[in-house]
Order: structure tokens, then C-alpha cells, then sequence
């Protein structure tokens, strides 16, 4: 075998070494997660216990897939005393028919709608919050859902519980991919239940929680305001990551709940979902740049593909086969025991054999996010700066970006 065969066979194996120790990692704390589970579900319910009223905020952006189940499974919330707040740019957003069905179907829930405008900040979502939480019939305790997050009766019980402890800042959840429909949207629901959720346990086991996920979190108003409000985040991609990483550097516990909610995969073609996943990409590695670099370790197949043409090139077949095996082998028991032991995904068994695609792509995307700053949201286009700021660079970007301290929100903005 030639020097260039030598170190080509010795990357394919380092990688599969670094890719079969994160899924030992993985395995380790989703057992780990499972047991915390275990025991507070075991716990007895507390007698009296006084839950504080709560606003559920659902910034929402058009009719998406799947929407009415998602907004519906907060309506049909176990809880004493909580408000859904919908806030959409204006009256015409197509969402806001599915919310008055549900208002009619379920009139004992409290309902409020605020139109927010066009965003005051490059991240739309954060201008429709600041409009929301500066309502002042909002409650103290927020929950802050995605609208294409769909959860059972007793998550907002379940996410506010922790935040009774003054020491709890914030808490955040899990979730498992909903494919809406097509193979992309297949393959994309795989990466949320199973690479985002390893991600996620391997490092809240190995350092704790210190960032947070925007599809479902919880918590305080003093808590958001000690961080310098939801403003302070209207620059970032990853609101959600800065979110929790200043709450933890404000000296506040953050929580992965144990409740794991349903996030749907809305993108059904190919280029959307490639999209979506390099924005994610591009934001992590911006938001936490050498944690994104050490990504590259965890993936298996391209290890194992590389491996396989080194073996083949070399005469040697029988190795080359057996590292290709090696790592689809990972892969696949990554995906059925992260994807169905730690978020009950049970696409996540069924469709264990196409984890090892999901793997490969997520790598290439990886490699992609390096080339570049450039994302898309939502149509339009943004540059992200180093510090994980965006700045909007579509010629059809309007926004109307303010000094918060200069310019209230106007009241008659709030319906």
C-alpha cells in the first residue's frame, strides 16, 4: 500500500474510532436521560400545588403543514390557568384562520392575538415576541412554542413545574422530527430525533445544559429581563442558543425537561431541506465555533465510505467492506437507540436503515457550512457576522431595525 493509501486508510479509521466513541457517549446519556425520566415521572404529584398563571407565545408566518394539530394540541392543555398569545405581522396571515377555527372550537380557552408588523429586527420571530411579552396582560411565566411544534396535554404543566425554584432560569425540551411529507422530509425528521438529540445529551452529560432549543422553552420574566430582555436578541440566528447560554452565564439553572415534544418537518423538497439544515449548520458554527469544528469527529459514514474506496484501490476488499459495514452498523444503532430510546421516535426503528444517508448528508452540509456565511430564512437572505449576528442582505428585506430605548411599542399595535 502506498504512503497516500497508508494516510487515507488511517483518517478512514481515526474517524470511525472518533464516531463509534460519541455514539458510546450517546448511548451513555440517553440511558442517563431515560433514568431522570424514570424517576420524576415515579414522583407522586405534589397535594395543593399552586401553579402561577402562564402566556403561551406562538409567533406564527403563513398556513404550514400540519399546522392545525400543532396549534390544537395547545388548546387542549391540562392546565388551571393559561393564555395562548398568536402573533402574526397582520391580519392577513393565512395562519390566523386555523387559530379562529380552533377559538370556536374550544371557547374556554383564553385567546389573544397581536399583530406585530413588519420585524424591527433582522430575526422576525424575536420582533414578534417583544410585541407579545410587552402586552400587558402577559403573564410572568412564558412559554415560548414554534408553530410547528405539536405536544401532549401536560406540557405546559410539565416545562413550568422547575421553574417554581427561584434557581431555574429556563427550560427547554427535546423533540422528535414529524415528517410532513416526501423522502426529504423523511430524512429531515431523522436528524431532528436522533443527530440533534444526541448532540444535545452527550453535551448536557458532559457539561450541562448551557444553551437552549427554540421550538418549546420556559420561563420567567425577571429571568429574561436580568438577560436584558427578548430584544437584546433580535440580532441573532440562534435566539434560542443565546437565550440559554445567558441564562446559564446570569448564574440560572437551565433544565432539559424530561417532556419531549413533536417539531414538524415543513420542508418537503430537496433544496428546502438542505436550506434548513445549513442554516442550522452555518448558525452553530458561528454561535459555537469549535464545538461545530469537532462535529466533523462524530459522523460515521464518510469515515466508512472512505475506508471502503481505500480498500478496494489497495486490493484489500474484505477491509475495505468491513470498515463500510462498521460504520453503517453505527449508525443505524445510533438512530434506533437515540431516536426511539431517548425521544420514542418510532420512524427512528422502522427507518433505521436511512440514517446512514441522513449521516452522510449532514457531513456534507457540515463541510458546506464552512463555505460561506450566508443563510436563508424564510426567503430572504441574511450574512452572519461573527459574533452569530445576521445582518438582512435581500434587496426585497424590509425592516424597520429601532433603538429599543428610543421607540416604545405602541399600545394600539396589541389587539
Amino acid at each position: 500500500m502506498s504512503i497516500l493509501g497508508v494516510l487515507l486508510l488511517g483518517c478512514a479509521l481515526i474517524g470511525l474510532v472518533s464516531s463509534t466513541v460519541y455514539l458510546a457517549l450517546a448511548v451513555a446519556a440517553t440511558w442517563r436521560f431515560r433514568a431522570r425520566r424514570r424517576q420524576i415521572v415515579a414522583l407522586p404529584p405534589e397535594k395543593g400545588e399552586l401553579l402561577p398563571p402562564v402566556s403561551v407565545l406562538k409567533p406564527l408566518r403563513g398556513a404550514e403543514a400540519k399546522l392545525e394539530g400543532c396549534l390544537e394540541s395547545f388548546f387542549r392543555q391540562d392546565y388551571p390557568d393559561f393564555e395562548l398569545v398568536f402573533g402574526a405581522r397582520g391580519a392577513g396571515d393565512g395562519a390566523l384562520s386555523v387559530v379562529e377555527r380552533l377559538k370556536a372550537k374550544y371557547p374556554r380557552v383564553k385567546v389573544r392575538t397581536v399583530y406585530s408588523g413588519e420585524p424591527r429586527y433582522p430575526n422576525a420571530k424575536v420582533s414578534a415576541l417583544e410585541v407579545m411579552i410587552a402586552s400587558p396582560a402577559s403573564h410572568d411565566f412564558i412559554v415560548i412554542a414554534d408553530s410547528d411544534a405539536r405536544v401532549d396535554s401536560q406540557c405546559v404543566r410539565e416545562v413550568v413545574r422547575p421553574l417554581l425554584d427561584p434557581q431555574v432560569g429556563l427550560v427547554t425540551c427535546l423533540y422528535r422530527g414529524v415528517p410532513a411529507a416526501g423522502l426529504s422530509s423523511q430524512i429531515e425528521a431523522l436528524g431532528m430525533s436522533v443527530e440533534m438529540t444526541a448532540g444535545v445529551l452527550v453535551a448536557d452529560m458532559l457539561e450541562g445544559m448551557r444553551f437552549a432549543l427554540g421550538p418549546t422553552m420556559a420561563i420567567r420574566k425577571d429571568v429574561l429581563l436580568s438577560v436584558g430582555g427578548i430584544e437584546s436578541l433580535g440580532s441573532y440566528c440562534a435566539d434560542d442558543y443565546v437565550l440559554g447560554q445567558r441564562a446559564h452565564q446570569a448564574g440560572k439553572t437551565v433544565v432539559l425537561s424530561h417532556h419531549v415534544i413533536e417539531h414538524v418537518a415543513v420542508n418537503s423538497s430537496v433544496h428546502a431541506s438542505l436550506q434548513h439544515h445549513l442554516r442550522w449548520m452555518r448558525s452553530t458554527r458561528f454561535s459555537r465555533p469549535m464545538g461545530h469544528v469537532g462535529t466533523g469527529l462524530t459522523f460515521a459514514m464518510p469515515f466508512g465510505i472512505l475506508g471502503l474506496v481505500t480498500g478496494l484501490a489497495s486490493g484489500r476488499p474484505l477491509l475495505g467492506g468491513s470498515l463500510f459495514a462498521a460504520a453503517v452498523l453505527n449508525r443505524i444503532v445510533l438512530c434506533a437507540v437515540v431516536g426511539w430510546g431517548a425521544v420514542r421516535d418510532r420512524h427512528a426503528l422502522g427507518r433505521s436503515w436511512l440514517y446512514p444517508v441522513r449521516d452522510l448528508l449532514g457531513f456534507l452540509v457540515w463541510c458546506w457550512s464552512f463555505m460561506g456565511a450566508s443563510i436563508i430564512w424564510r426567503g430572504d437572505r441574511y450574512e452572519l457576522e461573527r459574533d452569530g449576528r445576521m445582518r438582512p442582505i435581500s434587496p426585497d428585506t424590509r425592516l424597520a431595525v429601532v433603538d429599543h430605548a428610543e421607540e416604545q411599542i405602541r399600545p394600539e399595535s396589541i389587539r
